[in-house]
């Protein structure tokens, strides 16, 4: 199981943190409000998730958490990759932030083929 001072645990909300940043940006500066709703969405879910995990019920419980943790991952890589596409984040912005997403849901894949060869 993950303690609260795990690596992922921390950058995920890191993480969050930069989303809810981003969002502020992209509302205020560029009036931009669907998609920055989406990213907001599913960027701080990963960390809700992932705590949501650390006091899973059973292993199961543990994994299933942290499997919807990768899969908000991933939906906020779609956003980002949107969002800069459509050029409401700048470059160095995009590549710094999908840095961060992509660290984190190679950390997720890691722990959930962990605990998928566990639970087997």
């Amino acid at each position: 199981m993950l303690k609260n001072d795990n690596v992922v645990v921390i950058k995920s909300k890191k993480f969050a943190l930069r989303i809810i940043n981003m969002y502020k940006y992209l509302c205020e500066s560029k009036k931009e409000y669907t998609i920055s709703k989406q990213v907001l969405r599913s960027g701080t879910s990963i960390g809700a998730n992932i705590k949501e995990a650390i006091r899973g019920q059973s292993k199961r419980d543990f994994y299933a958490k942290l499997y919807i943790s990768l899969k908000e991952a991933s939906e906020t890589e779609y956003w980002l990759e949107l969002l800069h596409e459509s050029n409401y984040i700048f470059e160095n912005d995009f590549i710094s932030i999908y840095h961060d997403c992509q660290e984190l849901i190679k950390l997720l894949v890691s722990i959930t083929k962990t605990q998928k060869i566990i639970r087997n």
